[in-house]
């Protein structure tokens, strides 16, 4: 158990299965990559939607848009677009590839999101709201552990995780951690509105992720 916690913890690399495309940018991946990538990023969605639903916080990369458009004047739109190309700049020095889950990733996660909104509970009790924030980012980490295995390229924040991971060596938990930290930091000078739920998931997320590609990895081993 505690080996089993330590690997979560010190995961420097995503697995590499059966199922596990080559290569980023593969245009013709099996069948059974793209249903996994598919997949992951469905519950990716599922979990996005429990966190906005649970209404106690939203995610530190929402802060981030939400302090830049109080600064800017700019809809949350535009400033979530200038982020996403600021960070996609990024992956140039850190050398990461876009692929086919890349493009899925934006659209996907978007459509899963407003169709969850629909059915999602919107609990009152401040109890159950913790609840499902610890049950979104639980789904997101497996949904991560699942599109990030198969290897088809992240979504953009991610692949800023990723690329950096590639780079320095540091471990997944580590860096996603920093990251989300760095973005509700950054956020919340701006004038950004950070809530519980925020905190939450600024501080489980990189682990959540880390224990998503290791049930992934050990699963399918």
């Amino acid at each position: 158990m505690l080996n089993n916690l330590i690997y979560i913890l010190t995961l420097k690399k995503i697995p590499e299965l059966k199922w596990s495309s080559k290569y980023e940018y593969n245009l013709k991946p099996q069948k059974i990559t793209i249903f996994y990538l598919i997949f992951g990023l469905i519950l990716f969605g599922i979990g996005e939607a429990l966190l906005i639903t649970a209404n106690i916080g939203v995610s530190p990369w929402f802060v981030l848009h939400q302090g830049l458009a109080f600064k800017t004047g700019f809809t949350i739109g535009i400033t979530t677009f200038i982020v996403s190309f600021v960070v996609l700049l990024l992956w140039f020095p850190l050398k990461q590839k876009p692929g086919i889950g890349t493009i899925l990733n934006a659209i996907l996660i978007s459509v899963v999101i407003d169709l969850a909104l629909f059915v999602l509970p919107y609990p009152k009790d401040f109890f159950f709201k913790l609840i499902q924030v610890f049950t979104g980012i639980f789904i997101i980490g497996i949904g991560s552990g699942y599109y990030l295995a198969a290897n088809l390229g992240p979504g953009p924040r991610d692949g800023l995780m990723t690329g950096i991971n590639k780079q320095t060596n540091k471990s997944i938990t580590l860096i996603r951690t920093l990251l989300e930290l760095s973005a509700v930091v950054t956020g919340f000078y701006l004038g950004g509105i950070v809530g519980l739920g925020t905190l939450i998931y600024a501080f489980c997320i990189g682990f959540s992720v880390s224990f998503g590609l290791f049930l992934v990895g050990k699963f399918y081993k």
